[in-house]
């Protein structure tokens, strides 16, 4: 009998600088990408000179429109929005792309400002949920700011500075520009509304400008989600930027010409903003509308889930060995952790609910493996430092021992690495001592004293305590300052 298959939601985003279709399949909350195809279309391009989208844009776009329906038919996506934004909407001849989509059977919504600005903020809140500052959306016709705070969004607004616009503005001078800027914020009651707090970098421009960084400082985690960049960060850059060669730029991985040609405009534009809205740092997130228009449809208590721990928990599923095993493994170790804060918590839950990652992979390459699926893989709700936790401890609890694998401790401080290196040995018993099963772990206990580390047993389950168990409680025991022993359930009730 087939499985069922989860059904596939896609969207289609018809923007000022791409056309994209984005597939996605699985958890609500967090569904993967199944499939992502962008063509740079360039709609916005000639906006700013002719108040039109150019025929050769045009044209690019009817054929992605074209490929996108058809694929997404092939595909059997049950849920598909076609969403265009500020080229469509502000080009007079924006109705012909409008028709062209709907003659192959895709029903466009044209977004106003006010709801990009929306989709974006709600965006940022899916990946980051506790998200406080300022987002700012810069796609290729227009820029929209939006105030995020406790899991919601509050003002918004859209202004026509997308980065294909910019560069016209420019014409007149780095003060006019920053003039211009400054009173448009001004104007629409933004001035320092951003005030100690983060700027969160949403679209490619901004992205690649993160990317730009992370080369040129040889950062060690090429993971743009979470991506901090500081107004000292970005001055910098605004003076590097104009002297790199295109080999340089070439050298920069994921950086497409087409972005690089926008790094400097974007650049430039965020200087000014940063300047305007006082805020004290930029972070960068890897979601933005097409995100916020999933997270937006959601039930109240859907969007409350964390995503890490959605996401890790679907991984787990999709390649360890035994279901559920990673919150009953979380539950059992959790009273040797009392002392975390929550934010240790869910990333200890996180590593519980991925220990069983590696198992297909050869023995002498799971605790490598493991490394590579917390740095690498595609979660967000999870900074670097985070990340780099997570991998330490699967590293241990895939057999990698106490070591820290090279970038972890360029990410991530020794007592940091140290707590993951625990939380690694105590899944490494669990795992051994159930064998995946649900009823030993029900049935055993961790007791934490003073002096020792007991693992309390009913007497008919002693025969589970062989010489694999007693090697892996010595050897938690031991990182955690104590001694191991053995309790009777009776005596620990």
């Amino acid at each position: 009998m087939a499985a069922i298959r989860a059904p596939r939601t896609a969207i289609i985003d018809i923007g000022s600088n791409s056309v994209r279709l984005v597939v996605y399949q699985g958890p609500a909350r967090l569904p993967a990408i199944l499939f992502n195809e962008k063509v740079m279309a360039g709609l916005g391009r000639s906006l700013a000179a002719t108040g039109a989208i150019d025929p050769v844009a045009l044209g690019k776009a009817r054929v992605a429109l074209a490929r996108f329906a058809s694929l997404a038919r092939e595909m059997g996506v049950s849920g598909l929005r076609t969403v265009a934004t500020a080229a469509v909407r502000d080009a007079a001849n924006g109705q012909e792309l409008i028709d062209c989509a709907e003659s192959l059977g895709l029903e466009v919504e044209l977004l106003s400002g006010e709801q990009e600005a929306k989709g974006a903020g709600e965006g940022v809140l899916s990946a980051i949920p506790d998200a406080d500052g300022i987002v700012g959306d810069l796609g290729g016709g227009s820029l929209e700011l939006v105030r995020v705070r406790d899991g919601g969004v509050e003002d918004r607004v859209s202004f026509p500075l997308g980065v294909l616009r910019i560069p016209a503005l420019r014409e007149r001078g780095g003060k006019a520009f920053e003039r211009q800027i400054g009173r448009l914020i001004e104007e629409a009651g933004w001035e320092g509304r951003g005030r100690g707090l983060p700027f969160y970098l949403v679209g490619g421009s901004w992205r690649a400008l993160a990317r730009l960084d992370m080369t040129l400082a040889e950062y060690p985690l090429p993971i743009i989600h979470h991506y901090e960049l500081t107004p000292t960060d970005i001055a910098r850059l605004s003076r590097t930027i104009p002297h790199l060669s295109k080999a340089r730029l070439r050298d920069v991985k994921g950086l497409s010409s087409s972005r690089a040609a926008t790094l400097g405009d974007a650049t430039a534009l965020l200087s000014v903003l940063l300047k305007h809205l006082g805020s004290s740092t930029t972070v960068v997130s890897a979601y933005g509308l097409r995100e916020g228009l999933l997270y937006g449809n959601l039930d109240a208590r859907t969007r409350a889930q964390d995503p890490l721990i959605v996401a890790a928990r679907e991984e787990g599923r999709l390649l360890g060995r035994f279901p559920e095993h990673g919150d009953l493994l979380e539950s059992w170790i959790a009273p040797l952790f009392t002392g975390e804060s929550a934010g240790e918590a869910r990333l200890r839950h996180a590593a519980c609910l991925l220990a069983d990652v590696g198992w297909r992979a050869n023995p002498e390459f799971r605790a490598e493996r493991g490394v590579e699926i917390a740095l690498h893989g595609n979660w967000v709700g999870i900074d670097a430092t985070g990340r780099a936790m997570l991998a330490q401890a699967l590293h241990t609890s895939l057999g990698g021992g106490l070591d820290v694998p090279a970038p972890l401790a360029e990410l991530a401080t020794p007592a940091q690495l140290k707590l993951a290196t625990s939380w690694g040995l105590a899944i490494r018993l669990g795992q051994r001592l159930s064998g995946g099963l649900e009823g030993p772990l029900e049935r055993t206990g961790l007791v934490l004293e003073a002096t020792s580390l007991g693992l309390a047993m009913l007497d008919e389950d002693r025969g589970f305590y062989g010489e694999a168990v007693e090697r892996r409680h010595a050897a938690l025991a031991a990182a955690l300052g104590r001694r191991a022993t053995r309790i009777s359930r009776s005596e620990s009730a």
